[in-house]
């Protein structure tokens, strides 16, 4: 069958909408071929009868260009536009609040709530500097609206996120008060029940690993 489709080339065309789609797909049905199909469906905008219609051959070369692009490690994408809402990612870590800190070491190991993440790392820009900006201040029920943005950045605040490691929590204590760096250490030894520091890492090595979708 003859079919024109079109194959992202970048991750920059792969929504985290997307992903999340395909994703809980394959937490149910683990059939390598039916997966397969569902990777053309979903990245490649094709239905599924029409996928099924297609040259076996052809399928393999459209899912290696795929599980390629998601054994890529980009760079840190530092904005993006949703519409005419430019996303910046968030220029001082360091000087993210107890709160945020505690939202993003709780939702980035959950791919069912990984945008609750990305939208303590990612906000609207407000205003521009020459080469800095600034973002809006953080609100917690806006993750909605970010669930379009790329998979490239998705992936690379990851991967910027596991570079930074520990230091991220080292550099938070610097400027907190006496009575918020106690917060902070309690919350970090909190690993009996699932979350501090080390939660956060071993959550961030999971979803990477995951982040290859090869069913070959």
């Amino acid at each position: 069958m003859k079919l024109k489709i079109n194959i992202p080339t970048s991750l920059d065309e792969i929504t985290l909408r997307k992903y999340k789609h395909f994703y809980k797909i394959s937490e149910k049905n683990k059939d390598e071929r039916f997966l397969q199909a569902k990777m053309i469906e979903v990245f490649c905008n094709v239905e599924l009868k029409d996928v099924m219609k297609m040259r076996y051959k052809d399928t393999q070369e459209v899912v290696k260009i795929l599980d390629e692009l998601f054994q890529s490690k980009p760079q840190l994408v530092k904005s993006f536009k949703l519409g005419d809402v430019e996303f910046g990612f968030h220029p001082s870590l360091d000087e993210l609040s107890l709160g945020e800190y505690i939202d993003l070491d709780t939702y980035v190991g959950e791919w069912d709530n990984i945008e609750k993440a990305m939208n303590v790392l990612y906000r609207p820009i407000t205003a521009k500097f020459v080469n800095k900006y600034a973002v809006e201040e953080y609100a917690v029920n806006t993750s909605d609206r970010i669930l379009d943005m790329p998979m490239s950045a998705v992936t690379s605040s990851l991967f910027f996120l596991l570079s930074l490691g520990i230091d991220l929590s080292k550099t938070m204590t610097n400027y907190l008060d006496k009575g918020q760096k106690q917060a902070l250490t309690d919350y970090l030894s909190l690993e009996q029940n699932g979350v501090g520091i080390n939660h956060f890492m071993d959550s961030l090595e999971e979803i990477l690993q995951s982040l290859s979708i090869s069913q070959n």
